[in-house]
């Protein structure tokens, strides 16, 4: 069992409030990401699930017990820092076993309880190495591996890949993922990286200044962001925003369009541009157009292969029924 409740959480550090009060629940087996920029409150959110942070009110509650006032290392969680924090002198296997060895976890248990993580994380080549002789990828699966072997009924993860090159991070990312589908254990995921959340997360909660902005799923957000800040944070590259007089057609404040629903013409469409700088990806092309009358840059992403270059006019066409309309507040209209 995971299930963790947040009631009416708030943090304060003296007379400054970076949590106001806020409810959250995660279920039992959920993955769930906290997302957001920097400095909105997610680390610190975790941490206060962790205890690694004293609440200033409100109470948590890990599986309908009052885990507020807890130590860490009686909530039954464990959690995975972005840096690996491993033993340099042990080898993989004695890193993997030392939360066990704190708790007198009886040898042979140990034994069987390592072979299992090595299993899941590729790991049992590597048992007698030592953390220098890995890489970075290498180092994240020892130190998740010591998470699991203590059998947690809840997984913290906070921001683990961030010290990973590109390629790595994309490897890691499925190798959570499905360690996640493995071990049908609740998984709490902190990132400032919205594709990490849109690819891993069965729920994402979007904080911004220490608020939850909206709770749902990646398509959820995606498909019906319920303020201008999701819509400009959830998908890359992101949202366009338009005002004016062409907003006021659709009878909002302001209008939102992704770019892949914008099509591109030389010749003929509802807006005239010029393009600017194309950055190619092979597959697809982001053109950023420029001189439209509606933004300062409109974004559009296109084909790999399409044959428009800078200086060139352009004529894009938003798909109508995928047009975000949005109130002087910043909410969505329905």
């Amino acid at each position: 069992m995971g299930r963790i409740t947040l009631d009416k959480v708030r943090k304060a550090f003296g007379e400054i409030e970076v949590i106001p009060p806020l409810d959250l629940t995660i279920e039992d087996g959920e993955f769930v990401v906290f997302v957001g920029p920097s400095g909105c409150g997610k680390s610190t959110l975790l941490r206060l699930i962790a205890g690694l942070e004293d609440v200033s009110g409100g109470e948590i509650r890990i599986n309908g017990k009052d885990a507020t006032n807890v130590p860490p290392a009686k909530r039954g969680l464990a959690m995975v820092f972005q840096s690996y924090a491993l033993y340099p002198h042990m080898s993989v296997r004695k890193n993997i076993a030392f939360p066990m060895k704190m708790a007198g976890v009886p040898q042979d248990e140990q034994d069987k309880r390592i072979a299992a993580a090595a299993a899941a994380l590729n790991l049992t080549d590597y048992l007698d190495r030592r953390p220098g002789q890995l890489s970075g990828g290498q180092r994240q699966r020892v130190a998740i591996g010591r998470a699991i072997v203590r059998e947690p009924d809840a997984f913290l993860f906070d921001e683990p890949l961030s010290n990973l090159d590109a390629a790595l991070r994309v490897g890691m990312r499925m190798e959570i993922s499905e360690l996640h589908k493995k071990l049908a254990t609740t998984m709490v995921y902190v990132t400032h990286d919205q594709v990490e959340a849109m690819t891993m997360a069965d729920k994402i909660v979007v904080l911004h200044a220490g608020v939850i902005e909206q709770v749902g799923s990646p398509l959820d957000l995606y498909r019906a962001p319920r303020n201008k800040f999701v819509a400009g944070f959830i998908g890359s590259p992101k949202m366009n925003f338009i005002e004016g007089a062409e907003a006021a057609k659709h009878g909002a404040h302001s209008v939102g369009v992704r770019p892949e629903h914008l099509a591109a013409s030389p010749s003929e469409g509802t807006w005239k541009g010029t393009v600017g700088v194309s950055e190619h990806l092979g597959s697809d092309t982001f053109l950023h157009i420029h001189d439209t009358g509606l933004a300062d840059t409109i974004t559009v992403r296109v084909g790999g292969e399409f044959g428009l270059h800078h200086g060139d006019t352009v004529y894009l066409t938003p798909q109508l029924d995928k047009i975000h309309k949005f109130q002087a507040d910043g909410l969505r209209i329905e």
